[in-house]
């Protein structure tokens, strides 16, 4: 129902009405009324989410403590470093803080890009690799960014932290732990961060990203996000920083709290890696703790001690799955899993030979092997699509779940990115990879694959059936 809808609920008739007449329409209007206000309800609520992302590269290699940013559902971008309240129908902005990126102290991104470094959920990639996360980005940057990372003198993409900015799943999994806010506190919030100097002043030890958003979270609820003085030698960590609002959440019952698992995005980009404090990266890591055990045998027990004893925190338990549409859904059970994953490796066993056969014919090794040497571009209607040649023949294949089905693409090379991506998200692992609603969507697409390839077919073995009879009606 419109706004314009809403305000005439209650506004009187024209014309006199008997006073029956009056009474029933006065609670027809107010049952209409309290329908709108039901359905307004999830719109009205917002919060504040700190986002607990694995590290990826260098920091999963060495410390692994990852990165934190805050997601506001109700506190939206006018530029990214000026906020202001959401509109109809916006989802919200993360904010997080990073060093090097054109001097700002923090940078605000709307949520759908910075998870996929696109404006709209319809333009996210069913499958990705670094080339296709690179393009989106930079997509992405000239459109929007180019007064924080502009172009290089050359004209190039600019190399930087800004990419971190945009993207955020094509390079590893989130965790959302939510709790909700007032509209003052939401207003209060933009004044303060709009108010205050946004300059860099990024420090490890006392001005990482964890400290701004501890200082966030802070702001709505004072003293529920600390320091973890013991695990982390008094470093805020990401992973502690989500661990003190759980704990928090659980002493304040009143408080609503949720959490959220947002999966790495299904592609050829390596898994991002768990996420750890201080001390559990010494603890877990045998090229520190093995030194450090020869070096100062009591110290690596203490450290051990203290992880064994202190430090134990799953950020995916109860965890409902990220909904780019709506409200987060149910994982994938375990059982749906296995079903599924048995049905896709009897439906590749059952293509297998005769998908080789198709891929020589297109000079193609696999889907992948497409997908590696594809040009990206851009449509007409500014939709992501896939541009290579097999043999003689040159393929344009979508990406995206609505532009993916096309009679140009041969098949076998659609249904090889769609069994690589199921297969990715059926394997077992610490979190969730997929939810039960969107691992159906990837399972109906596939059998909309094959049912096209059987009616095709079909019809040339009909066309060829009809070319072998005479004009009187009998076969040769």
């Amino acid at each position: 129902m419109s706004e314009s809808e809403v305000l005439t609920v209650g506004q009187p008739a024209e014309r006199c009405v008997r006073p029956n007449n009056i009474m029933a329409g006065r609670m027809v209007q107010l049952g209409v009324l309290a329908l709108v206000l039901v359905g307004l309800a999830p719109m009205a609520r917002a919060d504040v989410t700190i986002l607990l992302e694995e590290p990826y590269s260098y920091d999963g290699a060495l410390a692994g403590t990852g990165h934190a940013a805050v997601y506001l559902t109700r506190v939206c971008a006018a530029s990214p470093t000026v906020l202001r309240r959401c509109g109809p129908g916006e989802r919200g902005v993360v904010i997080s803080r990073y060093t090097r990126i054109g001097g700002y102290d923090w940078i605000a991104i709307p949520l759908i890009p910075y998870l996929y470094a696109v404006d709209n959920p319809e333009d996210v990639p069913l499958y990705t690799n670094s080339r296709l996360a690179a393009f989106l980005r930079d997509q992405y940057r000239r459109s929007y960014l180019e007064g924080i990372a502009p172009d290089t003198p050359s004209g190039e993409t600019p190399k930087g932290d800004w990419v971190q900015l945009i993207g955020s799943l094509y390079d590893r999994t989130s965790y959302g732990f939510q709790i909700e806010t007032t509209p003052e506190q939401d207003d209060a919030l933009i004044e303060w961060l709009n108010s205050r100097p946004n300059k860099v002043a990024y420090k490890v030890v006392s001005r990482n990203c964890a400290d701004f958003v501890r200082d966030v979270v802070n702001f709505y609820y004072p003293k529920a996000v600390s320091r973890g003085f013991i695990t982390d030698l008094e470093v805020t960590t990401p992973k502690h920083a989500a661990k003190s609002l759980v704990k928090y959440s659980n002493h304040h019952r009143d408080i609503e709290f949720s959490r959220i698992v947002f999966p790495q995005v299904p592609g050829t980009m390596k898994r991002s890696r768990p996420v750890r404090g201080v001390l559990e990266s010494v603890f877990r890591a045998k090229k520190y703790m093995v030194p450090l055990a020869m070096i100062h045998p009591i110290v690596a027990g203490g450290v051990a001690t203290v992880y064994l004893l202190g430090d134990r925190f799953n950020p995916a338990q109860n965890g409902m799955v990220f909904n780019m549409y709506g409200e987060p859904d149910v994982p994938a059970t375990k059982d749906e899993r296995k079903t599924y994953l048995k049905n896709l490796e009897a439906a590749m066993a059952a293509t297998g030979e005769k998908e080789a056969n198709h891929y020589a014919e297109h000079d193609i090794d696999s889907w992948r092997q497409f997908l590696e040497r594809a040009d990206i571009h851009l449509d007409e209607s500014g939709h992501t699509m896939l541009l290579a040649r097999g043999g003689e023949k040159e393929f344009e294949m979508g990406i995206t779940r609505n532009d993916f089905a096309s009679k140009e693409v041969p098949g076998e090379l659609q249904r090889g990115l769609l069994e690589t991506r199921l297969r990715q998200q059926l394997t077992t692992r610490r979190a969730p990879k997929i939810s039960s609603n969107e691992l159906r969507e990837d399972w109906r697409l596939l059998q909309g694959i094959n049912l096209a390839e059987q009616h095709e077919q079909q019809e040339v073995l009909k066309r060829t059936d009809d070319s072998n009879q005479k004009p009187d009606g009998k076969s040769d």
